[in-house]
């Protein structure tokens, strides 16, 4: 994929340690070409992120707080967002914060024409999920739990989570083609549309064909000449 992207990161709202998945989650996209973190680098609180920095060539932007209740980072980063955006040179972002202040700014790059993905937690608030093309939940980026903990507490987990197969027969009736069969990829991109913050991996499976396969009462799954194909069961 020949997309240029930029990564601007609010680094009050973010994670260190999910720093390289972050990354590769973007490079899904495209071609990582501007790396920018942005916060007060005279407060402690940014220690975590500093030796992270060197290791993936982040680029730190220092941000004062001259008011104390007001987020600082965040103005500096929409601004920023903005320049870059009509510069040019990038085709796509990718803004990696949880906080709602970013909604506006996800929503006026897509006005021109940019891709927009974002990355936050999955109490990150449903009008910048939405504002995004995709959306990225950094639980699905953290490493598994060990195979000896508790599995309980995952089908507890996964119990508690809403019923896929109702988005997933939406998806299916956007994409299915005159001979009952959905191309998977085509029902994935229809998901994406519907439900930017969908993924497989929210319920314990890494594809989407393993999520399909696993409601075998609903959907049957099989490999074509142009990749796998969905239906209906028992149609």
């Amino acid at each position: 994929m020949n997309r240029k992207i930029a990564v601007l990161i609010d680094g009050d709202n973010a994670q260190p340690s999910l720093l390289d998945k972050i990354l590769a989650e973007a490079s899904k996209y495209g071609m990582i070409t501007i790396r920018r973190i942005y916060g007060d680098w005279t407060t402690s609180g940014m220690g975590g992120w500093k030796e992270t920095l060197h290791t993936y060539a982040i680029q730190p932007i220092q941000q004062f707080r001259y008011t104390i209740g007001k987020n600082a980072t965040d103005s500096a980063m929409i601004i920023d967002g903005m320049d870059i955006m009509y510069e040019g040179g990038v085709d796509g972002f990718c803004i990696v914060s949880s906080d709602s202040d970013y909604t506006r700014l996800a929503t006026r790059i897509r006005e021109k024409g940019f891709f927009v993905m974002g990355v936050g937690k999955k109490t990150t608030p449903r009008a910048f999920v939405n504002a995004c093309e995709v959306f990225v939940y950094t639980e699905n980026l953290s490493p598994e739990p060990d195979a000896g903990k508790s599995r309980k507490a995952s089908s507890a987990s996964k119990s508690s989570m809403p019923d896929p197969v109702p988005l997933l027969r939406q998806a299916f009736d956007m994409a299915v083609q005159e001979d009952g069969w959905a191309p998977l990829n085509i029902m994935g991109q229809h998901l994406r549309q519907l439900d930017p913050g969908f993924d497989s991996r929210t319920y314990g499976y890494k594809q989407l064909s393993l999520l399909l396969q696993a409601h075998g009462e609903a959907f049957a799954v099989k490999k074509g000449k142009k990749g796998l194909q969905v239906k209906l069961a028992g149609r």
